[in-house]
């Protein structure tokens, strides 16, 4: 029975900001520009070319008014619309565009749609969660160009009278950096994810929001209240007044929490007991720098490489990747600076690597396995990472390393490259630290083999529960399966902890788990000796340190290894976090609540 306008209503999303906000909601239509296939003849192609290119290229000045015209607060986050603008004119899009134009003689909002549809069909193979969800920015500059080839009217948030709740199908990453928060007091969405770059620019901005709502714009009406739970991942519609007393409450105390949380960000991780902990952050763009500093990280435990290639008509070359890695090495210093090499399949998105196409690209020539196929590209990346390292503190990574022989090889490879720059002359830090990703099954059952050969772990967590429990966490219909706490995952980690510290290497974790506050008893009580993680996540999970003590959580981590059911494991737990934070996870705050009601 379709709801009544004023009636009641809780839906449920993912909370990808935080915050509360109560505000009348705005009803933003999203309907998609509408696509149909048209025949031209010959004759025409040069002109609906032009006019093709005409198009991206409005987009093109469009994008790059809002870089000159973005608040100072985002200034951190431009590089997502440099990159808007790079794949604008990327050969997967504009050239296939150009020559489906000519080739099939059709329309240029036709061509352009197809030549989305194979991207899309790329970027579905990427095992990647991070990355197959970039998809979604290709999507936003494709439906812009669309939106010029067509004539119709952009959004404008400012023309708004009264602050409001945004509610919409979608929001592009354009769209939220021109939210005002004296306009713009939450958003929610039906589709999207926490790792979207609209909720990043969101955190950002200090907006609340709510994605994932299904249902949502057939359910709500412009003009009735909402409250928006960024913390819970609710929207309540049309609330009653207990209702807005308690969330009234909630939100009072969520600001109070913020303001006390910051304060942490300066401060050492260390538990009450003494147990010293670092807390690095997790990277992909330079303009994340300011924020990493400003949250207090002590380093960089992760930075992606796969954007320098995803987001380039070609394979960067030795001094665009040297360029990068110095800036952000120079500006870490004296903290120091974990670079992974690529990490990434060769599924064509690599344009200047061709390989055949894959049964299961996943399972296939990716990460290590391809940059140790394609020497060239390897021997590229580190080179710019060791002429760096000259410039502070530099950490090698590989990923998804799975036996003892491929970290050999690697080694043998670096060696190689090492020896020739030393012939020509090019310094570099001879003694860098090597580290290896574990992230694969077997890595964790001979990892005893694999500290030999490296300087530290790096535990990543989103993979080897993927890989460990066969399950795809972006898969409807499997991704409840998803289960840090299965008592395999945790024997997991622990043992690839132990196996690191009886070598007498440290071991880290970079993986989502390192950043979630109910999991830091845990990680503690496991021994591990680094966190890394997104850079806002650094003053709590700091915080939490701060307030436990080791010997605590780690006969905490006994029991629980102990245990033969997730859904005990997190019972066990939920009874030690509100014995000893009873401000973080009990009624006061409840910020997690859907963390208890899962099943395993």
């Amino acid at each position: 029975m379709p709801r009544r306008k004023n009636e009641c209503s809780i839906l449920k999303g993912i909370g990808a900001a935080p915050g509360i906000a109560i505000g009348p909601a705005f009803l933003l239509n999203s309907s998609k520009v509408r696509i149909l296939r048209r025949s031209i003849d010959d004759s025409d192609i040069p002109g609906e070319q032009e006019r093709f290119e005409k198009a991206v290229s409005d987009a093109e000045q469009w994008l790059n008014r809002l870089l000159d015209e973005m608040p100072e607060e985002l200034k951190g986050q431009s590089g997502i619309f440099q990159a808007h603008l790079l794949m604008l004119r990327d050969r997967m899009i504009y050239n296939r565009t150009l020559d489906i134009i000519a080739d099939e003689g059709i329309n240029a909002e036709w061509a352009l749609d197809t030549s989305l549809e194979y991207a899309r069909r790329l970027f579905e193979q990427v095992k990647d969660t991070y990355i197959r969800e970039r998809i979604s920015d290709l999507e936003y500059v494709v439906e812009r160009i669309l939106q010029f080839l067509s004539g119709s009217p952009v959004v404008d948030f400012g023309e708004l009278d009264e602050p409001v709740v945004i509610v919409a199908h979608d929001l592009s990453p354009a769209d939220t950096i021109q939210m005002k928060r004296d306009k713009v007091l939450a958003f929610v969405t039906e589709v999207g994810s926490r790792t979207s770059h609209t909720a990043i620019l969101a955190r950002s901005l200090g907006i609340a929001a709510v994605v994932g709502v299904e249902g949502l714009t057939s359910g709500i009406f412009s003009g009735e209240m909402v409250i928006v739970d960024g913390l819970a991942g609710q929207v309540i519609i049309s609330p009653d007044d207990d209702r807005l007393a308690r969330l009234g409450e909630k939100q009072d105390s969520y600001l109070r929490y913020r303001l006390e949380a910051i304060h942490f960000s300066g401060l050492p991780a260390e538990t009450r007991d003494g147990y010293r902990l670092k807390v690095k952050a997790n990277m992909e763009l330079t303009e994340e720098v300011p924020s990493i500093v400003a949250n207090g990280a002590e380093g960089i435990g992760l930075f992606r490489t796969e954007f320098l290639y995803l987001a380039r008509k070609n394979i960067p070359t030795e001094e665009q990747l040297f360029a990068t890695y110095r800036e952000v090495v120079e500006s870490m210093s004296p903290y120091p600076t974990t670079i992974r090499t690529l990490d990434i399949g060769g599924d064509k998105l690599v344009s200047a690597v061709s390989l055949d196409e894959e049964v299961n690209p996943a399972l296939g020539l990716r990460a290590i396995r391809l940059c140790l196929e394609e020497k060239e590209l390897f021997k590229t990346q580190l080179r710019a990472i060791l002429r760096a390292s000259v410039f502070g503190s530099v950490k090698i990574l590989f990923p998804m390393i799975s036996g003892r022989m491929e970290i050999v090889k690697v080694k043998r490879f670096l060696e190689e490259v090492m020896e020739a720059m030393t012939r020509e002359g090019i310094p570099f830090d001879e003694d860098v630290k090597l580290g290896i990703m574990i992230e694969v099954p077997t890595a964790v059952m001979v990892a005893d083999f694999l500290a030999e050969e490296v300087d530290f772990f790096s535990i990543g967590t989103n993979d080897l529960i993927q890989y460990g429990l066969a399950i795809d966490r972006v898969n409807e219909y499997v991704a409840h399966l998803y289960e840090p706490l299965h008592p395999g995952v945790l024997r997991m980690i622990k043992q690839a902890v132990d196996a690191a510290h009886q070598s007498g290497i440290a071991a880290a974790m970079c993986g989502e788990m390192a950043g979630e506050p109910m999991y830091v008893p845990v990680l503690v009580g496991m021994g591990l000796d680094e966190l890394s993680m997104n850079s806002l996540s650094i003053p709590r999970i700091k915080r939490l340190i701060r307030q436990v003590d080791q010997e605590q959580c780690s006969n905490l981590v006994k029991e629980l290894l102990e245990s033969s059911t997730g859904s005990r494991i997190r019972e066990i737990l939920l009874d030690f976090l509100k014995s000893k934070f009873p401000d973080e996870f009990g009624p006061a705050i409840g910020l997690y609540p859907d963390f208890w009601d899962m099943d395993a």
